[in-house]
């Protein structure tokens, strides 16, 4: 299902011009080397351009059409007309002068043989060069000298003529394309990806784009073991996509994967999507919701309305409103060695999977202090409550960070590793103003919230529940309203209760709250205000009154809170605390 809708996307792609017909392909050069009529190298023209990515500016290779690429193992396989200088000047840096004679031996009889009937003057120039270069001299080359160093890199070069490319020349052209055609084999089968007859693939295009994959790229379908292989079939006759349908899932999947704008790397794992329709409103929309600005809370909370109201979705005023009965397909790639292995792969309307990501927003809704205004907290902001603020990495645990993408996309319960990592931050960090580094943030106490609605299927409400009766919602208000009152007794204190007895009275109340009233009475002698005083103790005293004493049990308290417990804990302090600063706010104005 993964090829044909990517197979389906290729065709919406090549009605726009998007890509390149079968036998040609966009790859990513560095410099170009101008022949003379005599094969001659007469110039180096560099072709980088300069991109921004994030603050600073770089130079990087620039995309061209060229014919299509092998896919290269650990031989000698060469390319036409696009190639590293180890092919196209038998000069590289890795040392192995005979590998690289090798190599360009192997691009001298590739070019010949595909140009040996074209007499065009770029394709004579290609021959001539190929026919008389010599590559001992060759590195010593005047023109080289400027960008010696990355020229002989292994990036990738093209040849140009009288100022042109030479692939564009139609009869160089022309003969690539005879060449192709008569090398194509005759047996056909049947295509499991179009059900039609067609050549099987042997080898597949290779998968460029994936961080931590290979540079030169890695297979999404192979067979490399006898292990893997079913009635002798062998490589990717075991899975028989024909070429037709291997170019274009390949050529789409290539596509998507140098698509900035529309891919997302969580953890290992690098995310894209497409509409079947193929018009980028949607992928624009998409990458919206999922990862909303500052500035465009407004309009998702519009847009989130309405759906709601089961009206169209026309967040930018675009003239052709988004359809939500539109299909939307959504796949997950992660590194593997020299392959691909699939994280994750969804497709649903684009209205449900919409539907979807309101129904996550609405469980991480909770009440948040005046100072952040980001009531849509987006997937990779989600995902770094998770982690350590002060460690060098900041990077999520991969498998986790994709499984919840997924959870979020099918509305499925979060992963039980996302519950447990944020638990773990709580109990590990102290609150540290000059760091700006919090105990309970609003990013982690909504991701409780959100586990404790959908995977533990609690009632939670979005600020304080003054009604509640679960004791451990209680017993986190307890908690907060102990804390205030050491910072009334104390002003300007820097370590409070919080700090000492927090993570065990969210374990093990039973031990610790006996010792933190204890501590409450010896507070409230140093409070002199007897309203204040009286105000504190009917506060507790509906608090103490919520709980209940259990069989078996010497006090009111829990010998223990179980995880989902502790995220109530959490939730009742954190609406406790919140309600506390939104009323000395309102006293303050």
């Amino acid at each position: 299902m993964i090829l044909q809708a990517l197979a389906g996307y290729y065709e919406k792609l090549a009605e726009a011009g998007a890509v390149e017909r079968p036998g040609w392909g966009q790859v990513k050069v560095s410099f170009g080397l101008s022949l003379s009529e005599d094969g001659g190298i007469t110039g180096v023209i560099p072709l980088k351009q300069e991109e921004t990515r994030g603050k600073r500016t770089v130079w990087m290779p620039q995309l061209i059409k060229v014919p299509e690429p092998v896919t290269r193992t650990a031989g000698v396989s060469a390319n036409f007309l696009c190639d590293n200088s180890g092919y196209f000047l038998g000069i590289d840096r890795k040392g192995k002068p005979e590998r690289a004679k090798q190599c360009f031996q192997a691009a001298r009889d590739r070019h010949l043989d595909i140009l040996k009937n074209c007499q065009s003057k770029a394709a004579r120039a290609i021959k001539a060069h190929f026919e008389n270069w010599d590559a001992e001299s060759g590195e010593n080359c005047e023109v080289f000298a400027a960008d010696k160093e990355e020229l002989f890199s292994g990036v990738n070069l093209v040849f140009l003529y009288d100022g042109k490319y030479v692939q564009d020349d139609p009869e160089i052209q022309k003969a690539w394309e005879d060449y192709r055609n008569q090398n194509e084999k005759k047996e056909k089968s049947l295509c499991m990806v179009t059900g039609e007859m067609d050549e099987i693939a042997r080898i597949h295009t290779a998968i460029k784009g994936v961080p931590g994959a290979q540079s030169s790229g890695a297979a999404l379908v192979s067979f490399n073991a006898p292990s893997f292989e079913s009635y002798g079939k062998e490589q990717s006759y075991n899975a028989p996509v024909g070429k037709k349908a291997m170019y274009a899932y390949t050529a789409a999947l290539n596509y998507l994967l140098r698509d900035d704008r529309h891919r997302s790397i969580i953890g290992d794992t690098a995310v894209v999507y497409w509409a079947e329709s193929g018009e980028p409103e949607y992928q624009d929309f998409f990458a919206e919701m999922m990862d909303p600005k500052p500035e465009t809370q407004d309009i998702l909370n519009d847009i989130l309305k309405r759906l709601q109201r089961r009206e169209s979705v026309d967040p930018k005023d675009i003239r052709n409103k988004l359809s939500l009965s539109e299909r939307f397909y959504v796949l997950g790639l992660a590194p593997n060695a020299a392959r691909l292995s699939v994280r994750f792969y969804y497709q649903d309307s684009f209205g449900n999977i919409l539907k979807n990501l309101e129904t996550h927003y609405e469980n991480l809704n909770i009440h948040r202090p005046n100072w952040d205004q980001n009531r849509y907290m987006g997937l990779w902001r989600m995902l770094q409550e998770t982690v350590n603020k002060k460690s060098r990495e900041k990077t999520p645990t991969p498998h986790m960070a994709a499984s919840s993408f997924r959870a979020i996309l099918s509305c499925a319960p979060y992963p039980a590793t996302l519950y447990t990592d944020v638990l773990r931050r709580i109990r590990a960090e102290q609150d540290d103003s000059e760091s700006r580094i919090e105990k309970i943030t609003p990013g982690r106490a909504a991701i409780v919230k959100a586990v404790l609605i959908r995977n533990y299927k609690k009632e939670v409400s979005v600020d304080l529940n003054e009604n509640s009766n679960n004791v451990a919602y209680v017993l986190g208000r307890e908690f907060a309203v102990l804390e205030e009152i050491q910072e009334k007794a104390n002003p300007g204190i820097n370590a409070t209760i919080k700090d000492r007895y927090f993570n065990s009275a969210c374990a093990t109340p039973a031990v610790v709250f006996p010792i933190l009233f204890r501590l409450k009475n010896s507070h409230m002698k140093k409070i002199t205000n007897k309203g204040t005083e009286i105000h504190y103790e009917k506060l507790l005293g509906d608090l103490q009154a919520r709980i209940t004493v259990t069989e078996g049990q010497t006090n009111a308290y829990p010998k223990r809170l179980t995880l989902e417990e502790q995220g109530m804990f959490i939730l009742g302090y954190y609406h406790q605390t919140q309600s506390r600063y939104e009323k000395n706010n309102k006293e303050e104005k």
